[in-house]
């Protein structure tokens, strides 16, 4: 269980607090979706959960372990919102390897498995494959690490129809293992496989029914 209690981040050269005393919980092998539009924390909020920044105040915690940012590296595994402009290897093995020099076939196939990959040539560049292959490689990167938690920065941005939809079926099914939290501007078709959802404004975290945010999102639009 994920625990965030009065979390706030507040740099001293802002004039207000980034991240204003969130709280929240989020139980093992859910999904947790945070949904705000652009400047609302949402990055930043992944940042912190992810150890690359630190908190102003407020704690966070798995399971009764309190988390500094150094177990909190070691607990997530971040993929960012364009994972292809992060890839560094020339082949998928290669950058499944990364850090990982000794890791042997098995477990790069495993990941590949795990996010419907494994029918692709480990020599191919992680550059040619499309938008939607490049995110489950990333995903791929992160579950080689064995992390407790997934967290993702806008996982279906810029992919098609298509792409949304296998993404979509890809993070239902990672969740039988993992403990995913994903951030979104447009939540769409993750509504449907969420079990927990909270909105953010203004660094302000709130909790909300994913059904009654999914009643919205297909409510239909008056005739102009």
């Amino acid at each position: 269980m994920l625990y965030l209690k009065n979390l706030t981040y507040h740099p001293p050269a802002a004039p207000t607090a980034i991240l204003k005393a969130l709280n929240l919980e989020l139980a093992p092998n859910n999904l947790g979706l945070v949904i705000g539009p652009s400047g609302s924390g949402k990055s930043t909020f992944l940042e912190i959960l992810a150890g690359l920044a630190e908190k102003t105040d407020g704690a966070l915690y798995w399971r009764d372990q309190e988390l500094t940012p150094e177990h909190l590296q070691q607990l997530g595994g971040l993929v960012f919102q364009f994972p292809e402009r992060h890839f560094c290897g020339g082949t998928i093995l290669e950058e499944l390897r990364m850090g990982h020099p000794e890791l042997g076939l098995e477990k790069v196939t495993e990941a590949l498995q795990e996010v419907n990959l494994a029918h692709l040539p480990l020599h191919t560049s992680p550059h040619s494959l499309s938008g939607g292959q490049q995110r489950r490689l990333a995903l791929a990167v992160q579950l080689i690490r064995q992390p407790h938690l997934l967290l993702l920065d806008e996982p279906t941005a810029g992919l098609d129809w298509s792409m949304r939809r296998q993404l979509v079926s890809l993070l239902a099914k990672l969740k039988t293992h993992w403990t995913l939290l994903v951030v979104t501007h447009d939540a769409g078709d993750l509504l449907a496989i969420a079990d927990r959802c909270w909105t953010i404004n203004h660094g302000e975290l709130h909790s909300v029914e994913p059904a009654s945010l999914e009643a919205k999102v297909i409510e239909p639009q008056p005739a102009a």
